[in-house]
């Protein structure tokens, strides 16, 4: 079969199409054949190697998984002795990040329990739009409980892959969002129903007179007591994702600012599952979700994504098609 394939760290020109084992999966998994993948931050961090802590999930000197791209959609050619959920045909979606990678190539396997089917409403390529980003932005919103109507929520880096889906997730519950991205973007986060918008190359947050009940942060580019300042009393803060300096902060800035205040500063641990996908599906055939899809490119044209990618420009997700 054809592959995306990297055998050392370093830019999207370490990136070739090869020719590669067909898989065969194990008991608990299944062969899908790719119709649409995603690219996400962390197909990024893997190709690069950076940052270093990176490397210690995978491989110190040299990748130790040659094939990235965790969000995937197709159609199920072969199944496992164990497997129960699903049977040859099948059109199914899912975050394979925690069981191989492996999803810039023409088949893959995985495990069952990360999978979902597939509405029959939605394209290949806007279920490869949802898995890794859509669940990080259902789980954070829910972290600290259901969403209330009214609700002041504040999205960080709101035009990315989380930041979208977030925004479309929150108003369908009735929360006030706002939403800090840059210049090029303000525009497209009114047309998704921001109702208020902040240009971080014009604007500070902090000299707002607003108070967020949550704020959900996928770039944690900021200090936690920056975003401390802008919550209500009993506010809430998430950290999706981030410079590592802040991750660490959060292990300790965090933890104070929760036990000496009523506010609750929290990290999201991401969980793929089936439960969240299902959901997914709902929220999609309801008409309240719709995956934002910058750019596709073919397989063969998954160096010149990435390249895309690290320009920091995109708005929603870039596809790959198989």
């Amino acid at each position: 079969m054809k592959a995306i394939v990297y055998h050392k760290y370093g830019s999207s020109d370490e990136l070739k199409l090869e020719d590669v084992q067909k898989p065969a999966p194990k008991d608990d998994e299944v062969l899908i054949k790719v119709h649409a993948a995603s690219i996400n931050s962390w197909d990024w961090d893997r190709l690069t190697g950076r940052p270093l802590i990176y490397r210690l999930l995978s491989g110190i000197l040299k990748p130790k998984l040659k094939i990235i791209g965790c969000d995937i959609a197709g159609r199920i050619e072969a199944v496992g002795s164990n497997v129960k959920l699903f049977q040859p045909g099948d059109e199914v979606f899912g975050d394979i990040s925690g069981c191989g990678w492996g999803g810039f190539a023409e088949y893959v396997c995985a495990c069952e329990n990360v999978l979902a089917l597939k509405s029959s409403e939605m394209s290949f390529e806007e279920a490869a739009a949802m898995p890794h980003t859509a669940v990080l932005a259902i789980q954070g919103l829910h972290k600290y409980g259901p969403i209330q109507k009214g609700q002041k929520i504040l999205i960080n880096g709101s035009g990315g892959g989380v930041g979208t889906f977030g925004l479309q997730i929150a108003k369908s519950y009735g929360a006030e969002v706002t939403c800090i991205d840059s210049t090029i973007k303000m525009d497209f986060l009114k047309f998704l129903g921001a109702d208020h918008v902040i240009d971080y190359t014009r604007e500070d947050f902090r000299q707002s007179a607003s108070r967020y009940d949550l704020i959900l942060d996928p770039m944690a580019h900021r200090s936690l007591l920056d975003y401390s300042r802008v919550m209500n009393p009993k506010g809430k803060y998430v950290m999706i994702g981030g410079a590592v300096k802040r991750i660490f902060q959060m292990l300790y800035l965090g933890l104070w600012i929760s036990m000496t205040s009523n506010k609750k500063i929290g990290f999201l641990v991401h969980k793929p599952n089936r439960e969240d996908l299902n959901a997914l599906n709902k929220l999609y055939e309801d008409g309240k979700i719709k995956p934002i899809i910058d750019r596709s490119y073919p397989l063969s044209e998954v160096a010149e994504a990435l390249r895309y990618f690290g320009e920091g420009q995109v708005r929603g997700k870039i596809i790959i098609t198989v």
